[in-house]
């Protein structure tokens, strides 16, 4: 058991260290030889990218962070198959019930590792791609269906703090209607609340009507990422 739960441990590790790679940060300065922290919303996340840099950029920031979520969620897969062939699960594991754990504490420490980078003093992006990736390799149908709430709204209001939130509000319910197992509601209740909270400033904007539309800019200085 000690050897088990050592490995679920390491993975657990490697899921936020992946999540932390600051893809951002780095595209950003290759491109500009500027700290993307010190622009826009000081967010190292596709959308500040897209503000400031443009959409080549920022689509290249959002599918790179995209696939970093949905890496997160093979390890555990690699882990049980691995771990199956050389006869390290304990007899007294479940496998299915602990798959589903495994796989959502996964998907939270690649989120939390993108919003709170060891690579960066631990400042970061919003994890709304990072969530995207993670969605889509959990559930292909509750990740499209994500991603149509996000396109709806963006659609309507320009916004995408806006349809962002709305998004990581509607996880849960599809997680729901789908039939997922308990952890995955549970990722979707928890991951929702956490990406919604690392948009508490652009939800201030929200309310006093200054929250910037696509195409417009953010003024030069950051907000608080910490």
């Amino acid at each position: 058991m000690a050897i088990w739960l050592t490995l679920c441990g390491a993975i657990l590790l490697v899921a936020y260290l992946l999540g932390s790679f600051p893809t951002g940060y780095i595209a950003v300065k290759q491109l500009k030889g500027i700290d993307i922290r010190e622009i826009g919303s000081g967010s190292t996340g596709a959308t500040n990218v897209l503000r400031t840099l443009g959409k080549g950029p920022g689509a290249f920031v959002l599918v790179l962070d995209c696939l970093k979520g949905v890496l997160a969620i093979a390890l555990p897969y690699w882990l049980f198959n691995f771990a199956s062939s050389q006869n390290l699960i304990p007899p007294t594991v479940d496998i299915k019930l602990w798959q589903s754990w495994i796989v959502t504490l996964v998907g939270l420490a690649a989120i939390l590792g993108h919003s709170k980078s060891i690579f960066l003093g631990f400042t970061g992006g919003k994890s709304v791609a990072t969530s995207l990736g993670i969605l889509l390799a959990m559930s292909w149908q509750v990740g499209l269906a994500t991603v149509g709430v996000f396109a709806v709204v963006v659609a309507i209001s320009r916004i995408v703090s806006l349809s962002s939130i709305a998004g990581a509000i509607a996880v849960s319910i599809f997680m729901v209607i789908f039939h997922l197992p308990l952890p995955y509601v549970l990722f979707g209740v928890v991951g929702g609340l956490y990406v919604i909270l690392r948009h508490r400033t652009n939800i201030e904007r929200l309310l006093a009507g200054t929250e910037p539309k696509i195409g417009q800019k953010l003024p030069i200085e950051p907000e608080q990422t910490a």
